[in-house]
């Protein structure tokens, strides 16, 4: 090979190397025509199946469509549950997780966040009358769907509680049922929305408190800047232009099967 080629072999692979090095996940979506969400399938009004249409919706599945809109391209939504998350993510399964996904120091270290989209509290699900206090926690059996911040804050704040992990809100409230537990947590608005549906709900109560302020946001992998920039810019311009609130108002607002104050726009600052 005399040098003139060599010369150009080089420089071939220098080129190849330079577009590798600025091709990053925005670009891949972009060229597959394609977002690819992880998203609940069991937990409304966050995702959910649709008995009718078949298809996983709710607010969570609102706020994806928006950034695929925002990008010209298709969405397509892999159910997942609290556990598996971030695997997912990490491993490229899928491009961003919109699950009703807490943020936490902890989790920022494996993965990049939004902003906030979402507020709510860690709360409980209990039979009329069990459980009227916080204190009470420490001497109760609690459900809580395994790896999530609620189990996480229950364990942390209450060491007395004996917790039983689960895979999913659905299970936890048949163990509630079954009295295996006494309690279960999550989020608070999971919890009204579950609790809407439920045919014997005279029989069970949210307790007016709540042991944590939640922000959530969309989990983005590490390091894809330009696609964390393009999910913060669509969640600013819902906000703005009046979108936010609509998509609220369809899984939250006083029509909806789970009616719940909204308290926080995006944007609004975080409170500790």
């Amino acid at each position: 090979m005399n040098l003139r080629v060599l010369g150009a072999v080089i420089a071939g692979s220098l080129l190849v190397m330079s577009a590798a090095a600025h091709a990053d996940r925005l670009d891949d979506i972009k060229k597959a025509g394609v977002l690819r969400v992880a998203a609940f399938d069991s937990n409304p009004p966050f995702g959910f199946v649709d008995p009718k249409s078949n298809q996983i919706v709710g607010l969570d599945i609102d706020y994806a469509r928006a950034v695929a809109n925002r990008l010209g391209v298709k969405l397509e939504v892999q159910p997942t549950n609290p556990a598996n998350r971030i695997a997912f993510l990490k491993s490229g399964k899928v491009d961003l997780v919109f699950a009703n996904f807490t943020i936490t120091d902890d989790r920022k270290k494996e993965v990049d966040f939004s902003i906030p989209y979402f507020a709510s509290g860690t709360q409980f699900i209990a039979k009329k009358g069990t459980l009227t206090s916080p204190q009470q926690l420490n001497s109760l059996r609690i459900g809580a769907d395994k790896g999530t911040t609620n189990e996480q804050q229950v364990r942390a704040q209450f060491p007395g509680a004996t917790i039983i992990a689960y895979d999913d809100t659905p299970f936890a409230f048949a163990a509630l049922r079954t009295g295996n537990v006494q309690a279960i947590t999550q989020d608070g608005p999971k919890l009204v929305a579950l609790l809407a549906k439920v045919p014997d709900k005279a029989n069970y109560e949210i307790p007016p408190f709540t042991i944590s302020n939640d922000y959530e946001g969309v989990g983005v992998p590490k390091g894809e800047t330009r696609l964390l920039n393009v999910v913060n810019d669509t969640l600013k311009d819902l906000e703005a232009k009046g979108t936010a609130g609509q998509i609220y108002d369809t899984w939250f607002g006083p029509k909806s099967a789970a009616p719940l104050p909204r308290l926080f726009k995006i944007g609004d600052p975080q409170k500790s």
